[in-house]
């Protein structure tokens, strides 16, 4: 079952004068990442190094430390909390003690390691971007349903009736689709969009 954090986190701690700054964070997509290391960009840093994971995909930044030493360490501790949609950021001021490559490894291992036992873990409901339209006099109908079940969407009125986006568990995909064609008596259909899952 994979997981993710509920939300943002951070731990700080000095190890031989360098002092080291975690954040973690959940996301959901690369552009969610670029954002955050935007925002927090700092110049004042000697190294801002980082690794994520989303769904199965992984990347990973040294920011010039020696290779190896500082984002694959940081993307162990995420791949061994069994956590995905999650970006860890460990920033690093030079205090003037090199740590070695052995070193270093613990140091922003352990300080990602620490910061992500701060964060709540929750279990990461898989989701599918769907997609149906229906007639104005029916869209009341398919608003209370879409409502009552905690789907997120978004409505566009066109000139034929209402065009609905909305993001769905896997297990309520059968349902809403049986209850599409009930409701609109077969005329319209439920369609998986293929993009990405959620």
């Amino acid at each position: 079952m994979p997981y993710t954090i509920s939300s943002l986190v951070s731990f700080e701690e000095d190890i031989k004068k360098s002092r080291f700054q975690a954040f973690a964070v959940p996301v959901e997509n690369e552009e969610a990442v670029r954002e955050f290391l935007d925002q927090y960009r700092d110049i004042s840093t000697t190294h801002q190094c980082w690794a994520w994971k989303i769904g199965h995909n992984v990347r990973f930044n040294d920011d010039g430390e020696p290779s190896g030493t500082a984002g694959r360490p940081i993307l162990a501790t995420i791949e061994g909390n069994e956590l995905t949609n999650v970006l860890v950021l460990v920033n690093r001021w030079y205090g003037g003690i090199k740590l070695g490559t052995g070193g270093l490894v613990r140091a922003y291992g352990g300080c990602a390691g620490q910061c992500l036992l701060l964060a709540e873990k929750i279990e990461l409901i898989e989701k599918k971007k769907v997609w149906f339209q229906c007639l104005f006099s029916e869209w009341s109908i398919f608003q209370y349903e879409l409502n009552s079940q905690q789907i997120e969407f978004s409505e566009e009125y066109t000139a034929d009736g209402v065009s609905v986006t909305a993001l769905v568990q896997l297990h309520q995909i059968e349902t809403l689709a049986v209850k599409i064609q009930d409701i609109s008596r077969g005329r319209a259909q439920l369609k998986i969009v293929e993009e990405e899952n959620v």
